[in-house]
């Protein structure tokens, strides 16, 4: 004969049922909020407190620098003294940049916004356009022909 188990053991505790909803974890809430979300606001807030160092720079000084390049240079100079901020920005900065034609639909819109501009000024707008490539192509061949032979590197 198979006898039955003890059913007043098998019970869970009363309590668990309850209607009040559980305790949130601590441990569980301190590893949501350290995520990966939480690095990627991190790493774009550096970006943009050094884009606005930059900006600030620039405006405050009158200088005919870009703010925003200001700030990429005070950041390449801080990866250099601080190599180990690279690896917090690094999976930040290669999403931005697999998806930065994404910021270029603005400027597609804005062209197609004025096309009739364009078709009054595109031909001399192209025309600046090859002429200034050209020349800055002969100007760079001419340097590059003038550096060679005042340092002797024809002889070589």
């Amino acid at each position: 004969m198979v006898e039955a188990p003890d059913r007043t053991t098998a019970r869970a505790p009363s309590h668990k049922f309850r209607n009040k909803p559980p305790r949130p974890d601590p441990v569980a809430r301190r590893t949501l909020l350290s995520g990966q979300a939480n690095d990627v606001i991190r790493a774009l807030t550096l970006l943009l407190l050094y884009q606005l160092g930059g900006e600030t720079l620039s405006r405050a000084f009158a200088l005919a620098v870009p703010g925003p390049v200001i700030g990429l240079a005070a950041l390449f100079v801080t990866l250099l003294l601080v190599p180990r901020l690279a690896d917090t920005l690094r999976a930040t900065t290669r999403g931005l940049l697999g998806h930065l034609s994404l910021l270029f639909v603005p400027a597609g819109v804005g062209v197609v916004a004025h096309l009739d501009t364009l078709a009054q000024y595109g031909p001399g707008l192209i025309l600046a356009l090859v002429l200034s490539t050209v020349l800055a192509l002969l100007v760079s061949v001419g340097t590059f022909l003038l550096v060679v032979r005042l340092s002797g590197g024809a002889d070589d």
